[in-house]
């Protein structure tokens, strides 16, 4: 799927997403992503939901976020309810669905100017 991109502001649009890829402004990731409004940082040890750990929720915490998103690839996947559990206990939002549905999610979240992170896997 392709989306347009926001040329007006400085905020990380995800443009595309497809089986493997994802297109975040004019930039194309093979790799899991973590991405906030106005910062991206590559994840590559992240292939599905069994690989995250404490340490992501670290490194997703770091951007201070409001509401954190899950993408786990092309279904929705459920990660350990451990994993989710650390976002509740810090009164952050927490939701999981499939990568494109996050992107779609992200995009809005983003352009209401909404402190959204995603964790993204391709």
């Amino acid at each position: 799927m392709r989306f347009t991109q926001d040329q007006s502001s400085n905020v990380n649009v995800i443009r595309g997403y497809g089986p493997g890829e994802l297109r975040i402004n004019d930039q194309m990731y093979a790799s899991s992503v973590i991405v906030a409004a106005s910062s991206i940082r590559s994840e590559p040890a992240v292939a599905d939901v069994a690989d995250l750990a404490a340490e992501h929720v670290t490194r997703v915490l770091e951007f201070e976020p409001e509401l954190v998103l899950v993408g786990t690839g092309r279904r929705q996947v459920f990660p350990s309810a451990a994993f989710g559990a650390q976002f509740l206990k810090a009164g952050i939002g927490f939701e999981v669905m499939d990568t494109g549905a996050a992107c779609r999610t992200f995009n809005v979240l983003v352009s209401e100017h909404r402190r959204v992170v995603a964790l993204l896997i391709v």
